[in-house]
């Protein structure tokens, strides 16, 4: 479910009030890990983390005027969904479904890039926090260059 939001405490607001805190508690965990030089930002009707233009003015492939989206968060009908780029085709996913099956009884619901979370008691923001730390700009550059820019 893409938002029209424009800013994310529109996009929070806008939330169911079960949704919210835990959007809002995501957020934090994401925003007080992340590495410095990624902006948050709105994209793709979703709450992004990215590469700004200032420092990779090459921006996304699929879409050169975006800059590189690294996370997206979001509330969808039935989950909330957290998208971390350098998962798909990228060095953290073995390292990512390790720390999951030590810090989780729960079976990991992943798409390529997207993790879902059905139930709010069952999200690791710790696990969370690590993941969003474990890469500089820098190093998401390297890797996106490497792995998906074709």
């Amino acid at each position: 479910m893409q938002s029209n939001a424009k800013t994310v405490k529109e996009y929070i607001n806008s939330l169911p009030e079960d949704r919210k805190k835990v959007i809002a508690n995501i957020r934090k965990v994401i925003l007080d890990h992340l590495p410095k030089g990624f902006e948050e930002v709105m994209n793709y009707g979703m709450i992004g983390y990215v590469v700004p233009h200032k420092l990779y003015p090459d921006g996304y492939h699929c879409n050169p005027a975006q800059p590189l989206p690294f996370i997206n968060l979001a509330s969808q009908k039935n989950y909330i969904s957290l998208y971390h780029l350098a998962l798909y085709k990228g060095t953290l996913l073995d390292w990512f479904t390790d720390a999951w099956n030590e810090s989780s009884a729960k079976k990991l619901d992943m798409g390529r890039c997207c993790i879902r979370f059905k139930k709010p008691e069952d999200i690791p923001y710790e696990l969370i926090g690590k993941l969003a730390s474990k890469m500089s700009p820098k190093q998401w550059i390297e890797a996106y260059e490497k792995n998906i820019k074709k």
